[in-house]
């Protein structure tokens, strides 16, 4: 593995009543790339993720993000490490509006101090304010202002995609997974991703993607995890992807026809 990985992923193992669904999983993310990670229905894609972001625990495997072991840690600490996931369905706090679905993303773990809260009011109070401030801008950018009273429940699907991603750019995370989002989405609102991608790598994010649709990949990622049957058969540049037989036959022949 590269000195440089911000992610290692070695040797993940996951069965679920005698079926393998990751088998002997390992690859790497370069810190300040994006690598999409695909394959067929059912390679164990999700599983993956999963475990990566302690939504799962494997049987058996290690993965370390920045150095850090995140076998055995809940969500709620990995994320606090900066590695934070979107899901394939947007998630959103419906009853809340949308500028207050993107404040959630702000990382004020500070400032969720009960004594700090009790003795420091006023610094906390610039601070939030501070925070709003940049979620006005973050809302902005998103081409989301006009909506920020709105309830985030009585967004459109694409709406509610661009929210959580105005709330990825708000946690600023160390690396970010995105869980196929392009699902569901025209192809204006994908260009909208694809240059918030290259706005959260030039913010200093790293990115994974787990994705189908090829064009997205190939026009967004430096590089590609290809996987099949629980395990990793190929990685690199999408464009040498195409000459490699195991990947043809497992997945890019199907989907380039």
């Amino acid at each position: 593995m590269t000195a440089e990985a911000i992610l290692e992923v070695r040797g993940l193992n996951k069965s679920f009543g005698g079926v393998k669904a990751v088998d002997d999983c390992s690859f790497g993310v370069p810190a300040g790339s994006v690598l999409g990670l695909i394959g067929p229905n059912g390679a164990g894609k999700s599983t993956t993720i999963d475990m990566v972001s302690g939504f799962g625990r494997p049987d058996s495997g290690s993965v370390r993000f920045e150095g850090t072991e995140l076998v055995r840690q809940p969500p709620h600490r990995i994320s606090r490490l900066g590695l934070i996931r979107t899901f394939q369905s947007p998630r959103e706090w419906g009853s809340l509006t949308v500028l207050d679905n993107v404040m959630l993303g702000m990382r004020a773990f500070a400032r969720e101090s009960i004594p700090r809260n009790l003795f420091a009011r006023r610094a906390v109070r610039r601070a939030e304010a501070a925070d709003r401030v940049r979620v006005e801008e973050i809302l902005h950018e998103f081409n989301l202002a006009a909506l920020r009273h709105e309830r985030a429940e009585t967004l459109s699907g694409g709406q509610k995609r661009l929210v959580e991603f105005a709330r990825v750019a708000a946690a600023q995370p160390r690396l970010v997974i995105l869980d196929e989002p392009m699902g569901g989405v025209n192809p204006v609102l994908g260009e909208r991703m694809s240059e918030a991608i290259k706005g959260f790598v030039t913010a200093g994010s790293t990115v994974v993607i787990v994705e189908h649709n090829m064009k997205f990949i190939e026009e967004t990622c430096d590089d590609v995890v290809v996987m099949d049957l629980g395990h990793v058969i190929a990685q690199g540049p999408y464009s040498s992807l195409r000459d490699d037989e195991r990947v043809v036959t497992a997945y890019l022949g199907s989907v380039d026809e």
